[in-house]
């Protein structure tokens, strides 16, 4: 079995007109660390895809503060507008070419995250608050998955 953590990025400043390149707020960040500790105490990833997106790379960097990472890939199927399908197909792929790693952890966005869930585990589809973490356990040998849960950070 490998855990795939599915994170939504921290607390991001209000839409404007270039969403890439929002900016997550104080609270984002603290929110971001948070949930970086959480990661370190409880699953340890080892691999991390990211959204190209800024807020997505400011979370992943406050989650690596307290994580280290064998393989890391900003990844463009897993922006906000993204498939679900095709990104959870690429996952998929990844897993299966690196046995080695245990637990991966996936920072995008709402709505792609949601709907990555519910790729993964059909009739699963969380609302994400900003910094959750949901927890799939997925069997890349049936590739069948289960929804453990949604963690939040406390921030």
């Amino acid at each position: 079995m490998k855990t795939l953590l599915i994170m939504r990025h921290g607390e991001a400043g209000p839409m404007q007109a270039d969403d890439a390149a929002r900016l997550l707020t104080e609270k984002g960040h603290a929110q971001a660390f948070e949930m970086g500790q959480w990661l370190l105490e409880t699953h340890q990833p080892k691999a991390l895809l990211v959204s190209p997106y800024t807020r997505a790379q400011q979370t992943a960097l406050e989650v690596k503060r307290s994580n280290r990472f064998i393989f890391e890939e900003t990844c463009t199927d897993i922006v906000p507008s993204g498939s679900a399908s095709f990104a959870v197909d690429y996952i998929e792929t990844l897993v299966s070419m690196n046995e080695e790693v245990d637990s991966w952890l996936i920072v995008a966005h709402m709505p792609i995250v949601s709907y990555m869930v519910d790729q993964l585990v059909p009739g699963e589809m969380p609302i994400f608050a900003t910094a959750s973490i949901a927890v799939v356990q997925y069997d890349p040998d049936t590739h069948k998955a289960s929804f453990i849960g949604l963690h939040s950070p406390t921030v």
